[in-house]
């Protein structure tokens, strides 16, 4: 009997490319997925991949059975569907992963419309970056995500997924009480050039996105801090030590030295649910 994750990574490695890039999707660790692959050559009898420079190519045997894990997978995730809309009602389980404002300022309200008109589904929320929810949501760990991107700035979505729009989340800039500007209906991003700037943490989608807009801007931002959470960028503006941009989804009560002052050219971001394109038939979803 053939593992069906094993399936799945395989056909991660022939989508993606490479054994790093099928570990990233998956969230696993480039040692698992090739412990993996050896199992499943036991399994199968068959070299499925072979060296290729410093990464690794998919066999003749390998190619062939990728295409038909991509259907058996597809097949699985129908057949599971077909079984929760026979039953007519949403029923069982469903777990969804989601951003941090996303799980403060929708899912509290939501999972308890849920429970209310469904008490049979037993909802599980994951607090997960739209990366992580992007790759358990492809690797089969959860049911649905709801994940951002920015007006400009795009997320690009593993094959296989289907999404719909939510709503859009206007973005404001936080100031210190005491800033030139803090006193201003609407500002302009070029006006805080010589500004210190409270960033998202390092390498992460938003604060390369934040980067990004800012040079757009022509603007060469001074980073001097780095925070996750939106209630310590919101206190270190309070004491003065930079700005910010704020989300207005799941945000919390200003401190009593913060201003919040829209941006002229508004920023949003884009927030919409994901799920298997498979899963299309599941009354949970």
């Amino acid at each position: 009997m053939l593992s069906l994750e094993r399936l799945r990574i395989l056909h991660a490695i022939d989508t993606y490319g490479s054994v790093s890039a099928a570990a990233d999707v998956l969230s696993v660790t480039t040692s698992a997925v090739s412990q993996q692959m050896a199992k499943l050559e036991r399994e199968t009898g068959q070299t499925l991949l072979t060296r290729n420079g410093r990464g690794v190519r998919l066999t003749d045997a390998g190619r062939l059975l990728s295409g038909h894990a991509e259907r058996i997978l597809s097949l699985v995730e129908l057949a599971h569907s077909d079984l929760e809309a026979h039953r007519g009602a949403a029923v069982g389980d469903l777990a969804a992963g989601a951003f941090p404002t996303a799980v403060r300022g929708l899912f509290p309200a939501a999972l308890t419309e849920l429970r209310r008109a469904h008490p049979q589904l037993r909802t599980t929320v994951h607090e997960l970056e739209p990366h992580d929810s992007l790759s358990r949501l492809t690797r089969g760990d959860i049911d649905l995500a709801v994940v951002l991107d920015w007006y400009n700035k795009p997320l690009s979505l593993p094959g296989g997924l289907a999404k719909a729009p939510l709503f859009d989340d206007i973005v404001d800039v936080a100031l210190p009480a005491v800033h030139r500007l803090a006193g201003r209906a609407e500002i302009d991003l070029v006006e805080l050039a010589d500004d210190d700037w409270i960033a998202w943490p390092d390498g992460g989608f938003c604060h390369e996105w934040l980067l990004f807009t800012l040079r757009g801007k022509g603007v060469e931002p001074r980073v001097a801090h780095h925070a996750e959470e939106h209630a310590t960028v919101l206190a270190l503006v309070a004491a003065g030590l930079g700005v910010a941009v704020i989300p207005r989804l799941g945000r919390d009560p200003m401190p009593g030295g913060v201003r919040v002052v829209r941006v002229r050219h508004t920023m949003r971001r884009h927030i919409y649910a994901v799920w298997r394109a498979d899963a299309d038939r599941r009354p949970a979803i």
